[in-house]
């Protein structure tokens, strides 16, 4: 048993490796919430702005993109061993009521993407008195 598991990992470290083949793993956002806005931090070392795309539809905020081995890794050498995660990535938050879907900023500085999304108050659904009727009959 431990034979297949050394083979299916090929790693001295199983869990690293099974955390490098899940895009959702590899690819960790904190969501902290301040008084003006939602925010979302991205690590994404290596990626430019233009490898990641962030876009909001129907409440879900969504940050996708794709980490490649670009075609020069690939010419110039044998690789012994990758446990950095490659390939699409996609991760998906259901914005809370009080987000201003229509007001998202996004940037990137230092292979951490931060997206912010504005906040607006939520009103309260106003209390309302209801008449009881009398049917006569």
């Amino acid at each position: 048993m431990s034979s297949i598991i050394t083979g299916l990992f090929n790693n001295t470290y199983p869990f690293i490796s099974m955390v490098n083949m899940c895009p959702v793993l590899s690819t960790p956002v904190d969501w902290k919430e301040t008084p003006e806005a939602h925010v979302f931090m991205v690590e994404l070392p290596g990626l430019k702005k233009e490898d990641v795309k962030v876009d909001v539809d129907d409440g879900v905020l969504q940050i996708s993109g794709e980490r490649n081995v670009g075609e020069e890794d690939e010419k110039n050498g044998k690789w012994h061993r990758v446990e950095r995660f490659r390939g699409k990535f996609c991760r998906r938050f259901k914005l809370p009521e009080n987000a201003k879907a229509d007001e998202v900023k996004a940037s990137m500085e230092n292979g951490v993407l931060i997206v912010s999304v504005a906040k607006q108050e939520v009103k309260k659904p106003e209390k309302k008195v209801i008449e009881i009727e009398e049917i006569k009959g």
